[in-house]
């Protein structure tokens, strides 16, 4: 799976490992207006799908205030999926990346001290922190646990992009 964290500037992607059971910040590419910014994407996503492992599907974080309301970035997420979707054919989900950037980078600043090094960092990590969330929450689903219901519904779970 390819993890995407969406900025005008920057672009972070991360990518899962085989199992789906561990994401990891992979690079990023330029940012821009949200068809510039798909057409790059699925550049990416081309030549992923073109290895022996693939790629099942691409998690993209989707922005939103601290309350759950939409900002103003949000639609501008929504047009770079349904056009990313458009160009590459996979499933794409839209999964809440509230605080992502601000993790990432507290967890950056853990190991790298300078923060003109982290800020080259910061997009892709953010992008790792979004799939990871990703995930957790399906493999969750994917192995009952016993001593809980499993069935129960999540708030954060990610949503399906219905084009």
């Amino acid at each position: 799976m390819l993890g995407v964290d969406f900025g005008a500037k920057r672009i972070g992607l991360a990518l899962s490992d085989a199992t789906g059971l561990l994401a990891s910040p992979w690079q990023t590419v330029p940012g821009g207006p949200p068809r510039e910014a798909a057409a790059a994407i699925a550049k990416v996503v081309a030549t992923l799908t073109a290895e022996p492992d693939g790629l099942g599907a691409v998690v993209i974080g989707l922005p939103r205030r601290l309350d759950g309301s939409d900002n103003e970035q949000t639609p501008i997420v929504r047009a770079l999926a349904a056009e990313l979707a458009r160009l590459s054919g996979l499933p794409i989900v839209l999964m809440d990346e509230r605080l992502t950037s601000r993790e990432a980078e507290e967890r950056l600043a853990l190991r790298e001290r300078d923060w003109r090094k982290r800020k080259t960092k910061l997009d892709a990590a953010a992008a790792a922190i979004i799939l990871q969330d990703y995930l957790d929450q399906n493999t969750e689903r994917r192995i009952p646990n016993t001593e809980e219901d499993t069935d129960e519904d999540t708030e954060d779970e990610g949503e399906d992009l219905d084009l």
